[in-house]
């Protein structure tokens, strides 16, 4: 019954992620389709409600993957490098994956949100590109789904 419970739990982690990575790239696809002006690194575009919408359930999703991936996959806490190096291989590879989902959580997020809030429908001025922060947020929600489901997978194994 626990594997039937973990797969189920890794594969919603997967579709939430695959989900907001689809969203991603959608959303860069639908800020692509607007008018610009470019000048060098400066562009005048207007804003892409449809790449906001886009932007946003993707961001959400991303989110939500994370804290579900951490809530379940529970606590791994090892406080100083002696504990990490006394540590079971499959405890060091949680954390390994754990501080590498943090960190592509962190980086994707916030690629999303700036492309996000560039399409606020008040921001049809003229600034710095912006330019592939979507599609790239996109791709990190794929990479998130890989380290999230190997972190609860390695957590899970390292309690039973």
């Amino acid at each position: 019954m626990a594997k039937i419970v973990g797969a189920i739990i890794c594969l919603l982690i997967v579709a939430m992620d695959v989900m907001a990575g689809i969203l991603g790239i959608e959303a860069e696809i639908e800020q692509n389709k607007v008018k610009h002006l470019r000048l060098w690194i400066f562009e005048c575009r207007d804003p892409s409600e449809q790449a906001f919408k886009l932007g946003l359930g993707a961001a959400a999703l991303l989110g939500l993957a994370h804290v579900i991936a951490n809530l379940l996959g529970g606590c791994n806490c090892i406080c100083s490098q002696e504990e990490l190096e006394k540590a079971s291989p499959s405890r060091q590879l949680s954390v390994a994956c754990l501080i590498f989902t943090w960190i592509i959580f962190a980086v994707g997020l916030s690629m999303l949100v700036i492309g996000t809030l560039s399409n606020r429908k008040s921001r049809a001025s003229c600034g710095f590109t912006h330019h592939h922060f979507l599609s790239i947020g996109g791709i990190l929600c794929f990479v998130h789904a890989l380290f999230s489901v190997s972190y609860y997978i390695s957590t899970t194994a390292n309690l039973s």
